[in-house]
């Protein structure tokens, strides 16, 4: 049955579960646990939105992990999704997307705010990720929200011409 499905996923989970509330409301819409049954549409939207996207099994990998994997949504759509990975008081985002024709209107910060104060509950010190250097708009997100340059990580995404570098970004929470 379905209810078994979705209960196999809940009690596998339970760690993500516990730690973000169903229909957690956010300005736009609201968030909520990233289920199994949903990778393949939220593989296609990471397949619209980067030139190089995660597999469907990187999702599941992360779900199955106990990663904090949350769906942004609102009653019309899924608006978009991130990854969040939490360990020895530092958290880590892995990814974070909008859906590209919902992007510059403030739901990406909405949700990253949202990250920010779900590793304030855990107890975080510090919040890292990597973005490309060359996206521009999602540089100048983490700079307003308040992260930092940490470096640079040399050939670390791929690219049209081989490899991208990252600038790595840090922000202490507490």
């Amino acid at each position: 049955t379905n209810d078994g499905i979705i209960g196999d996923h809940l009690r596998s989970n339970r760690y993500a579960l516990a730690q973000i509330m169903l229909n957690d409301q956010l300005p736009n819409g609201r968030v909520r646990p990233m289920l199994v049954e949903e990778v393949e549409q939220i593989a296609k939207i990471d397949a619209v939105a980067y030139p190089y996207p995660w597999s469907e099994q990187i999702f599941r990998d992360c779900i199955k992990s106990r990663y904090h994997c949350i769906v942004y949504e609102n009653d019309q759509q899924m608006l978009g999704y991130a990854v969040l990975s939490v360990a020895v008081g530092e958290a880590h985002i892995l990814n974070i997307c909008i859906l590209p024709e919902k992007q510059n209107c403030g739901l990406g910060r909405d949700l990253l705010n949202y990250l920010i104060e779900l590793a304030r509950e855990e107890q975080v010190e510090t919040m890292f990720l990597e973005v490309r250097f060359s996206n521009e708009s999602a540089k100048r997100l983490y700079d307003r929200v308040g992260f930092n340059e940490l470096g640079i990580r040399k050939n670390y995404y791929p690219a049209k011409e081989g490899r991208e570098d990252a600038l790595v970004l840090a922000m202490n929470i507490l």
